[in-house]
């Protein structure tokens, strides 16, 4: 089960790099969950550094032999995760809440939290996938470089215990991953796109510099978005587009 055990880390730089060096030492069972309120330098996607102060954040990693699946359908186990995700803020923060491509948490138009997978592979078997997650929790506000960042103490008004409600997480969690089989690929990719943020909707997309108007057509299974811009659908890979906000 996913965090059975649950570990509590009082500061750590990243449990990313905490988890990856137990699954490196051999040292780990599928399902282990390394929690922290205080992550001195978590990273993000695309080698973004995520710093927070000590009890404002969830920081999660958990360690998972993905047997499940063959390393070509990763993209089903983003799905599950994000929607797991998705399902544990949405209780807290209403149906505003969104999956932005390919797996950031939204609420309205404003960044909650993000998810970073990164796997251990064993020749061409995937061994482990370490699976990362960040969620804004009791921060009154961000500094000025982060405009479009929410914490759930800002959406509800409410101060909230980290360890209890990262527990919680690995439970929602655990439901999505015990469900993912690969005959149910197309519910699951129905149901992700059917919570992605502007999905069939405009919006404004940066590619190679240049601002333009787009509208999500389509995820493909192997996690491509598929963007139309002027007519033309455009198949995007990870870090080839990025969105603009307000």
């Amino acid at each position: 089960m996913v965090g059975h055990p649950f570990y509590i880390l009082d500061e750590i730089d990243s449990t990313n790099n905490y988890a990856m060096e137990r699954v490196n030492s051999g040292q780990v069972t599928s399902g282990t969950a390394w929690f922290t309120s205080n992550q001195t330098a978590g990273k993000g996607t695309r080698g973004k550094q995520w710093v927070a102060r000590a009890g404002d954040i969830i920081a999660l990693s958990i360690a998972l032999q993905p047997a499940m699946l063959p390393l070509s359908r990763q993209f089903m186990l983003s799905m599950a995760v994000a929607l797991g995700t998705h399902d544990f803020f949405s209780a807290y923060a209403g149906d505003e809440t969104a999956i932005k491509w390919p797996n950031d948490i939204y609420w309205r138009d404003r960044k909650a939290g993000g998810i970073l997978i990164e796997n251990v592979l064993r020749g061409n078997m995937w061994h482990y996938a370490i699976i990362g997650i960040g969620l804004n929790l009791n921060q009154g506000k961000f500094p000025e470089h982060l405009p479009n960042a929410v914490s759930l103490k800002q959406i509800t008004g409410k101060n909230w215990d980290a360890a209890t409600l990262a527990q919680e997480l690995c439970r929602c969690l655990d439901a999505r991953i015990r469900t993912l089989q690969m005959s149910a690929l197309d519910t699951l990719l129905a149901e992700y796109t059917a919570k992605l943020f502007r999905w069939q909707q405009p919006g404004l997309y940066r590619k190679d510099g240049v601002v333009f108007q787009g509208i999500i057509r389509n995820v493909l299974p192997d996690g491509h978005l598929c963007l139309e811009r002027e007519g033309e659908v455009l198949r995007l890979g990870f870090g080839e587009v990025e969105f603009v906000l307000s």
